[in-house]
């Protein structure tokens, strides 16, 4: 299998950037979302980072001009019939993600090789829904996907050997280093942080400490780049408590009850960066813890 055209689904914060390190490293792109609007933000964004990757230094104008050109914008699925792979990197929904691979069935080629941008969603029971189980697996990049080093790659019960071989050299020509992990709930690296951050939560909701405190607590005493409240943000509160639920209900466990306070929130809107409140107000020129 050789992997030269790519399809994204889903051209937010994780599809964006998917599409842009793709572009970067010589492959045919075609970006699909549901609505012009979210493509324009999406090209947008790969715009801006592009633009910052020139004024570091990082790459060159005619790199950025090539990564551009290389991306084709749709909103038709059709449009993503030729393609080598899909990575489908829609919300953190099973139902949602379920819909998209049936959608793509009598649309895409045989050879097709179908893959999903989950944080946590089990592999196996999303490749059941498509018709070659055999040629699915999981791609899960870290956010921001143009900085971040790490790819995890997860194989369903039925993902084959060339299936995992040819996309672990796709992989490998992004420039990523890749974790191979074991289809279990939210994998590896959510399973150790999201808990983190939910106990961060419970922290926060029990009194222990305010918003400020236990990020500086984190930043300074564990030597963190950012407080997990800060972090929490970033990922988007309703990503953090789709991850924790998945991870309560595929383990059984009550260490992985997502806190009732992070529930609030999301039931309230404020959802982080992306909404503008989270465990903090991003509305003024600094931000500003809401507890």
């Amino acid at each position: 299998m050789q992997i030269k055209t790519i399809g994204v689904i889903g051209a937010g914060q994780m599809g964006n950037g998917i599409a842009h390190v793709c572009a970067l490293a010589g492959f045919d792109v075609s970006l699909n979302d549901i609505s012009a609007e979210r493509i324009e933000a999406g090209l947008a964004t790969i715009n801006g980072n592009l633009a910052r990757q020139v004024a570091s230094g990082r790459i060159s104008e005619d790199q950025r001009n090539a990564v551009l050109a290389s991306i084709r914008a749709t909103e038709n699925l059709e449009d993503l019939a030729d393609a080598d792979l899909i990575i489908e990197s829609a919300v953190e929904d099973e139902d949602i993600k379920r819909q998209i691979f049936a959608k793509l069935a009598p649309i895409v080629k045989d050879s097709v090789i179908l893959a999903s941008n989950t944080s946590s969603i089990s592999i196996t029971r999303l490749a059941a829904a498509t018709l070659h189980p055999e040629q699915f697996i999981g791609i899960h990049f870290m956010n921001p996907v143009p900085v971040m080093e790490l790819v995890e790659l997860v194989r369903g019960i039925a993902t084959d050997d060339a299936t995992f071989t040819a996309v672990r050299e796709f992989v490998s020509e992004l420039g990523k280093t890749i974790a191979v992990s074991e289809d279990f709930p939210a994998f590896m690296v959510n399973r150790i942080l999201l808990p983190m951050i939910n106990e961060a939560i419970y922290t926060l909701y029990e009194g222990v400490g305010t918003v400020e405190a236990i990020d500086t607590a984190m930043r300074l005493g564990a030597n963190h780049p950012m407080g997990p409240l800060q972090l929490a943000d970033f990922i988007g509160l309703d990503t953090c408590l789709s991850i924790m639920q998945v991870l309560y209900e595929g383990l059984a466990d009550t260490k992985y009850r997502p806190c009732p306070l992070l529930v609030k929130y999301v039931e309230a809107g404020w959802l982080g960066r992306k909404t503008q409140r989270g465990f903090y107000d991003y509305r003024g020129e600094t931000p500003v813890p809401t507890r």
